[in-house]
């Protein structure tokens, strides 16, 4: 079940919430859902050994397909 909430904000910040919104493809709500639901999952980030949690997220603002993965691993084992 889905419930409006409603939050009150600076204009400039919901005008740039906004902005980041359309450029993700995504909706103001689904990024906050998205955040609420991430504070969550970084109470277990502590529980990672230090190599996984130093490497949490490096690729978060990437685009890669599978295409692009199997691309690399055809030329790493060539």
């Amino acid at each position: 079940m889905q419930t409006k909430l409603t939050l009150r904000m600076d204009d400039e910040l919901i005008f740039q919430a906004k902005q980041v919104a359309e450029t993700r493809g995504k909706s103001v709500s689904q990024m906050v859902a998205e955040y609420f639901k991430s504070l969550s999952s970084k109470a277990t980030l502590g529980t990672l050994p230090p190599l996984t949690r130093s490497l949490k997220g490096v690729l978060r603002k990437k685009r890669l397909s599978e295409s692009d993965y199997k691309a690399h691993l055809v030329k790493k084992h060539r």
